[in-house]
């Protein structure tokens, strides 16, 4: 039996379908068209800048960099940079919210800062600079116990007294209640041979080691470098600066947060 052919206009229509049509490797997966290839390039480019950024940011980390005992405790990269980052912020804002008070959110000029604005009760002078600090480490200190509660996965102390044995390298915890029996009876020697640092980040629960400790600094005027406090010819640790002599009391570093340069290093 004979087959007729298929009209010449026909033929020419499917072969067009079949050119047209999904072409398939030789694995039978669809090749990817130009949208889907633009966006998998896409988000090869952005992978690879995240993972620039998250390594620019680890090398410019203070925290990183100087102190590795934060990064056994924290574990991530991230977490300690969002920590720096925010105490950091705490200065910042403290600094900002202090000078409101009295100079509305302008800094304090040179003349202002040595102003005296009171007496202590040992009968020496306060000035503008001593006065503005306390009220701004209030409040850096309240937003640094946010944040520690929140990324601080280990135990930490604010404001902890200790009294400090320097030759014998001995260190004991001051209680609250202790320190404030002591000032109440107002000028007293039985602070001399203590320290107080503003925060202590423990590894662990031993609450006389330290991972790292933290002085906020707010220099008056905000020209001046922060810097640590050098004890004087009277202090049992005379000659030596607050941070040196936290390390060897408490081990671990110790470091200053300020509003213009965040988190500084030794």
């Amino acid at each position: 039996m004979s087959r007729k052919l298929a009209p010449p206009w026909l033929a020419c229509a499917l072969l067009a379908a079949c050119a047209s049509g999904p072409q398939r490797s030789i694995h039978g997966d669809y090749r990817l068209d130009t949208h889907t290839t633009a966006h998998a390039h896409h988000a090869a480019i952005l992978a690879q800048q995240i993972a620039s950024a998250a390594a620019t940011r680890a090398a410019a980390s203070t925290l990183l960099r100087y102190v590795p005992a934060v990064m056994a405790v924290m574990q991530s990269h991230n977490a300690v940079g969002d920590l720096e980052e925010r105490l950091a912020a705490c200065a910042a804002h403290a600094d900002e919210q202090g000078n409101a008070l009295f100079f509305k959110k302008r800094p304090p000029t040179r003349d202002e800062c040595r102003e005296r604005v009171g007496w202590d009760e040992c009968g020496r002078p306060i000035t503008r600079a001593m006065r503005l600090g306390q009220q701004k480490h209030v409040l850096a200190l309240e937003c640094a116990r946010e944040v520690l509660d929140e990324l601080w996965p280990t135990p930490y102390s604010i404001e902890q007294r200790y009294r400090f044995y320097l030759n014998a390298g001995v260190v004991e915890t001051i209680s609250p209640e202790k320190e404030a029996s002591i000032i109440a009876r107002g000028c007293s020697e039985e602070f001399r041979g203590t320290i107080k640092p503003d925060l202590v980040l423990h590894a662990d629960r031993n609450l006389l080691r330290a991972a790292l400790t933290l002085d906020f600094k707010f220099p008056c005027p905000d020209t001046n470098t922060p810097q640590w406090t050098e004890y004087g010819e009277n202090s049992p640790y005379a000659g030596l600066k607050q941070g040196s002599v936290y390390e060897k009391a408490l081990g671990g570093k110790a470091l200053l947060v300020s509003p213009g340069t965040g988190v500084n290093p030794p």
